[in-house]
C-alpha cells in the first residue's frame, strides 16, 4: 500500500472502512439494562444512597482511597477540590502551560491565581521552569496526566515536598493509568477525574473527586453537595456540620442515570485498557522509526490509559512539509480521526487567561502571564497528531491501516512539498 500513490493525489485510500471509525464509551446491552432499572428504581438521589454510594464505593476501591464523591461533571469535580483544598483568595496553584482549561478555570472562581508553568519536551511539567515561579503565595502544584500518560510522580512528589507545596491531581484522561503500580490520583492530597463521554471510564458526563483525607472530603460534600447528604455524612460534634443544610450553596451532584451508566463501565474498564494496551503497543511498533513521526517516550514505570495517542511530528525529517498538509494527506486516506488537539492547547492562548478582568472582575489583564510566554508549551502543542486508541480486537484492523495511512503518508512527504 505504501508504494500507490496518495489518495490527495488521485490514489486509493489506505483506509478503506466507510463511516466514523471511533466511537465512546461502547455502549452494550449491560449499561442499557441498568440505566433502564436506575429509571425504575430513582432519577434523584439527594444522599449517599443506591447507585451513587455503589459508584462511590467500587471507585474508591479501584483507587484504593477511602473517600469518594462524584460531580455532575469534571470541571466540577476540580472545582470542589480546590475548593476544598482551602484554596482562595490570593493564593496561587502552578498549573502546566498544556492542558484542558478545566485544570486551571475553577480557581477562578476562588479568588485564586492559576500560575502557569512551561512543559518539558514530552510536553509535561517542566519542574526547573515551576521551581521558578514558586512564591510565597504558592500553595499547590497540579501533576495532569495528559492523555492518560502518567506524569513522572516520584520528581513530582519531591518537588512538591522540597516546596512545601500540596499536590493535586487532574486525572481526566487517565482512569486506571499506573506509576510504578500505584494508580494516578493516589499520589497527591487529592485527585479529580473527568467522566464525559469519550474518557476512558465514561458516564457520559460525570466526575469525582478521591481522596484519602476526611477533613477534605467533608468540604468536598459541602463545596457541592448540601443538605441530606452532609448531614448524614458529616459528624454533628463536626465544626462544620452546622453549614450542612447549605453548605456552600452549590449543587454539583452526579445524575443518576450518569451514575447507573458509569457503574456499568467501570466492570469492563480494566478490559478497555487492556484492549488498549494491546492497539497501542501495535501501533507504535508498525511506526517506530518512521521518518517525521516521534512516539511518546515511556518510562518503565509508566501504565499509561491511553486516552489518546499523541505523535510528535517532525517536519525537519520530512522536507519541512508542513503538518496541515500532512494531515490532509492523512485524512484523505480515510484516516479521518487523527487531528490535531484542538481546545486541549497552552492555556496562555485563551483570551480568559489574556484577559480574565473583562470576565471575572478583580483580576488583572495578563497578569501571570510572563514575557516569553510557553515556548515549548506552543511547540508540543503545533506539532502533536493525536490518533484514538480502539481497544477491542475487532477494531486491530483498523488500527493498522490507520498505521499504514500515516506511515503512506510518510513514505511520500516530497510528492507533497
Amino acid at each position: 500500500m505504501n508504494d500507490s500513490p496518495l489518495a490527495l493525489l488521485g490514489g486509493e485510500p489506505a483506509v478503506a472502512v466507510p463511516g466514523r471509525h471511533f466511537a465512546w464509551p461502547p455502549i452494550t446491552d449491560a449499561d442499557r439494562q441498568a440505566v433502564a432499572r436506575q429509571m425504575e428504581t430513582a432519577v434523584s438521589i439527594p444522599d449517599r444512597s443506591g447507585v451513587i454510594a455503589d459508584l462511590e464505593d467500587a471507585l474508591a476501591s479501584c483507587l484504593g482511597v477511602r473517600h469518594v464523591v462524584t460531580t455532575c461533571t469534571g470541571t466540577a469535580a476540580l472545582h470542589s477540590m480546590y475548593a476544598a483544598a482551602g484554596i482562595g483568595p490570593g493564593d496561587e496553584v502552578i498549573v502546566p502551560a498544556l492542558t484542558f482549561h478545566a485544570t486551571a478555570t475553577p480557581l477562578f472562581h476562588l479568588g485564586a491565581h492559576p500560575v502557569l508553568a512551561d512543559v518539558d519536551d514530552r510536553g509535561q511539567l517542566d519542574l526547573d521552569d515551576a521551581a521558578r515561579r514558586v512564591t510565597a503565595r504558592t500553595k499547590a502544584v497540579v501533576a495532569v496526566h495528559l492523555w492518560g500518560l502518567p506524569e513522572d510522580m516520584d520528581a513530582l512528589t519531591s518537588f512538591a515536598d522540597e516546596h512545601e507545596l500540596m499536590l493535586l491531581e487532574d486525572g481526566s484522561h487517565a482512569h486506571g493509568a499506573t506509576w510504578n503500580g500505584q494508580r494516578t490520583g493516589t499520589f497527591g492530597t487529592a485527585s479529580a477525574f473527568s467522566l464525559n463521554g469519550p474518557k476512558p471510564l465514561s458516564a457520559g458526563e460525570g466526575g469525582f473527586v478521591a481522596t484519602d483525607d476526611t477533613e477534605l472530603y467533608y468540604r468536598v460534600l459541602l463545596h457541592g453537595q448540601y443538605n441530606k447528604r452532609c448531614r448524614r455524612e458529616i459528624p454533628v460534634t463536626h465544626p462544620l456540620a452546622r453549614f450542612a443544610v447549605t453548605g456552600m450553596g452549590l449543587k454539583l451532584r452526579i445524575h443518576p442515570l450518569a451514575a447507573a451508566l458509569a457503574r456499568a463501565q467501570l466492570t469492563r474498564l480494566e478490559e478497555h485498557l487492556t484492549g488498549r494496551q494491546v492497539v497501542a503497543a501495535r501501533m507504535c511498533a508498525a511506526l517506530e522509526g518512521m521518518p517525521g513521526i516521534r512516539l511518546p517516550a515511556l518510562p518503565v514505570a509508566a501504565r499509561p490509559s491511553w486516552y489518546a495517542l499523541p505523535l510528535r511530528y517532525e517536519p525537519a525529517e520530512l522536507g519541512g512539509l508542513p503538518i496541515e498538509r500532512f494531515l490532509d494527506a492523512l485524512h484523505a486516506e480515510g484516516a479521518t480521526e487523527a487531528d490535531q488537539p484542538g481546545s486541549t492547547c497552552p492555556l496562555h492562548t485563551h483570551p480568559l487567561f489574556q484577559t480574565p478582568g473583562t470576565l471575572l472582575p478583580g483580576y488583572a489583564d495578563g497578569q501571570g502571564l510572563p514575557a516569553g510566554g510557553f515556548p515549548a508549551a506552543d511547540y508540543v502543542h503545533a506539532m502533536t497528531l493525536k490518533l484514538p486508541v480502539w481497544h477491542h480486537e475487532n477494531d486491530v484492523r483498523l488500527a493498522d491501516a490507520y498505521a499504514t495511512a500515516i506511515a503512506k503518508v510518510a513514505t511520500h512527504a516530497k510528492d507533497l512539498l
